[in-house]
């Protein structure tokens, strides 16, 4: 199978989706490789790294699409990239398609298949691809948040930790699971006063076993929301539903409840976030104010730190990415339940519910297609 590499163009997108020693495991399998020029200079690789592994190092992102049969990235194709896609071509990459609606009609008119890193599951139910960068993402959002506490950004002017007889900031991380315990741990290694809420008893009672700090858990329901929101200086959203679209749970009127600089970072937003004042942003313009609050918004956030960011997805998504290209498709999701979960999109038909669901389109089980 002929592998192709693009170079990211979100903005300030730094990642690549494959590393020299993950372009030399495919090449070691019988397989070709084609990088785009200067695909992976953002993360520190060099093209005569590719070069050296066996890889073959092409001049645009056009003849990439143009030679590959599978097409692995970092993040969604933007609206110029659709263009570049093909028939019976197999993208392997994020999507987040429940909030991608453009994308999602563009991979079924020109039947793609779509396999998404995040919705490909484990044998137990863990989603092993979305993990790394969430664990990023997740640590990120504090160093983030402290960033922007600092009155020179229009913060609150305050330090998260605080210092001997002045109070800690209060950090409110909404959701426990992979985000929320990453951006927990960030949180009081510098001293924050954390409170992290979800809706699953067990797993609350697993963070109270392993975190330890200035923190409290809170049961996930309106009031409780509420009452930490209001009188927060940092708020971090950290829902997730696995494909779909996150659900609202901080609303505008909590939001108002602030204090005027208090920061909003929603980890959420790739999936529609769940903050109702949250919208997409950018590394170049990462930030935007409502009712006197800090919004941080940015869909691509590990993309600020690349060299760590793209060996912990290579890391990852290689294994899978090897089974696509050895067994092909249909064999590879035969044989793995899990990794048939990430088909999101296949020969022009949407493969996962809760995509289906979000635009009001027809779903088709993926064994009724393959």
């Amino acid at each position: 199978m002929i592998i192709g590499i693009p170079k990211e163009i979100k903005d300030n997108e730094y990642r690549v989706a494959l590393t020299p020693g993950g372009a030399e495991a495919f090449i070691m399998a019988g397989h070709q490789v084609s990088v785009q020029v200067s695909a992976g200079e953002g993360s520190g690789f060099a093209d005569a790294e590719y070069t050296a592994a066996g890889a073959e190092v092409v001049p645009s992102a056009a003849e990439v699409w143009e030679r590959a049969e599978m097409i692995m990235k970092v993040k969604e194709p933007r609206p110029e990239e659709f263009d570049l896609m093909r028939s019976e071509q197999l993208l392997f990459t994020y999507l987040h398609l429940a909030a991608e609606e453009e994308l999602t009609h563009a991979l079924m008119e020109r039947r793609v298949s779509a396999v998404a890193y995040e919705t490909v599951e484990s044998k137990r139910g863990a989603l092993p691809l979305l993990t790394p960068m969430s664990e990023v993402a997740g640590r990120m959002s504090v160093q983030v948040a402290a960033n922007y506490l600092q009155k020179a950004k229009g913060g609150r002017g305050k330090l998260l930790g605080g210092v001997a007889g002045v109070r800690r900031s209060t950090l409110t991380i909404i959701g426990g699971g992979v985000v929320g315990i990453n951006a927990a741990q960030i949180a009081l290694g510098m001293g924050a006063q954390t409170v992290i809420l979800d809706i699953d008893a067990d797993r609350l009672r697993f963070l109270d076993q392993v975190l330890h700090g200035n923190f409290n858990t809170l049961s996930s329901n309106p009031r409780n929301i509420a009452d930490a929101v209001r009188v927060s200086d940092v708020v971090i959203g950290a829902v997730l539903v696995r494909g779909a679209r996150a659900p609202r749970l901080v609303t505008q009127e909590m939001v108002r409840t602030m204090k005027p600089g208090a920061v909003i970072v929603d980890v959420a937003v790739d999936q529609g976030g769940c903050i109702e004042t949250i919208k997409p942003t950018s590394h170049s313009d990462p930030t935007y104010e409502i009712e006197g609050v800090i919004h941080y918004g940015v869909t691509n956030m590990p993309g600020a730190v690349p060299r760590t960011s793209t060996y912990a997805l290579s890391n990852a998504t290689l294994p899978y990415g090897l089974r696509l290209a050895n067994q092909g498709l249909k064999a590879a999701v035969e044989s793995d339940a899990g990794l048939g979960m990430g088909v999101n999109v296949f020969n022009g038909r949407i493969t996962y519910p809760a995509v289906a669901e979000a635009f009001g389109l027809k779903y088709t089980a993926l064994s009724k297609v393959l």
